[in-house]
């Protein structure tokens, strides 16, 4: 949950270096870049900036956030779109993020799959019912391999300027080590986890009896997930609801793989002019029959471009005023390959945006034009 303003206020006079809510998450990313996940799931997720931060881990390839607040991640779920720089020089992989609305204490089957479930100050804001709940559902039945839970130390409240009861008016109940410790123990023994406790937020010199600010448990999954038949019993019915779905891959697909295709297109093209032109001059040195000389050529390829053709389908050809280059040659060209990942992609992308011909095979230039101004 969001409490970074709050923080700021409590922890006026002990000065955390960087800010509690960055040794949270960078704490998470020190994690994400030991195990290196690929599926991450943040419960509670709030204003979206784990998520946010997590996106740039190179070994992610899927993000979730789930949230009992819509409105909150509403208003900053924009951050999870692409940067303009994402569009310059795009990544190679694929990473997709979702958001969802809904409880912790409800199971969803969109919550399936995930490598680490992360919990960053959100049990201590459930209600009793929904704590009760929340072993089943993100042990039982999110079963990752990771899970992280990080919630107030009570002992170090004294310390903290401002604070009577709880650090923050939300907040149901705040444990010290001992009561937190046991919680997890138990989750940890119930569900076949092994589980390790440590945290962020280190005392004043000389007061390191209180313990860390934030306490945190690691949990690590024991055995393989449950077999087949037991995965079946889980339910199938949605309980969230999505708020934000996108393909940062196929966002930059989109504003990519367009122009990068023409780009590639335009080069095979003037190769081919060019290496045709050069072979009527040497063939007939009178320009007013060069145009009618133009005939199709299979030799077409400059030394560079004929390294990229495999297979006679793939060569560009003249007929007529127009020129034809195979989409299979434009998605030999390695950025057009990387952009699309599948030839199939690039003709779906493209369909409807360039003129093709009419087998869909190859992309057509009218070069009546070229042939006047020569």
């Amino acid at each position: 949950m969001d409490e970074n303003f709050q923080e700021e206020l409590f922890t006026g006079i002990i000065k955390f270096t960087p800010p509690l809510y960055k040794q949270r998450y960078q704490f998470i990313k020190d994690l994400v870049g030991k195990y290196k996940p690929k599926k991450v799931a943040d419960l509670g997720c709030a204003d979206c900036t784990l998520l946010w931060m997590l996106k740039f881990c190179s070994c992610i390839e899927v993000l979730a956030g789930l949230d009992i607040c819509a409105s909150v991640m509403k208003e900053k779920m924009h951050r999870l779109s692409p940067l303009p720089g994402d569009y310059l020089q795009p990544a190679e992989r694929s990473l997709t993020v979702t958001l969802h609305h809904g409880s912790v204490a409800h199971k969803d089957p969109c919550m399936l799959g995930f490598d680490l479930v992360t919990c960053i100050e959100l049990i201590e804001h459930l209600e009793q019912s929904e704590l009760k709940k929340f072993p089943d559902v993100v042990f039982g039945f999110m079963s990752p391999s990771i899970v992280v839970i990080s919630t107030p130390n009570s002992e170090f409240n004294p310390l903290l300027p401002g604070v009577t009861l709880f650090r923050h008016p939300d907040h149901k109940f705040e444990w010290n080590r001992a009561q937190f410790q046991s919680w997890a123990l138990e989750a940890a023994r119930h569900y076949d986890y092994s589980v390790e406790f440590t945290g962020v937020g280190h005392p004043p010199t000389g007061m390191e009896n209180v313990g860390f600010c934030t306490q945190i448990g690691v949990f690590v999954r024991k055995y393989p997930q449950a077999s087949e038949s037991a995965q079946s019993e889980k339910p199938t019915k949605a309980a969230y609801k999505t708020v934000f779905s996108g393909s940062q891959f196929q966002f930059l697909l989109q504003h990519e793989t367009l122009p990068s295709t023409l780009f590639s297109a335009q080069i095979i093209k003037q190769s081919l002019l060019h290496r045709l032109m050069s072979e009527h001059e040497e063939y007939n040195d009178d320009p007013t029959e060069r145009k009618s000389r133009f005939q199709p050529s299979m030799n077409c390829f400059s030394e560079d471009l004929g390294k990229l053709v495999v297979e006679k389908s793939m060569e560009p050809f003249v007929n007529g005023n127009v020129v034809y280059v195979p989409l299979k040659t434009i998605f030999s060209f390695p950025k057009v390959n990387r952009l699309c990942g599948t030839f199939e992609n690039l003709s779906k992308l493209i369909a409807g945006k360039v003129t093709l011909s009419s087998d869909g095979s190859a992309v057509m230039f009218n070069i009546e034009h070229e042939n006047e101004e020569n």
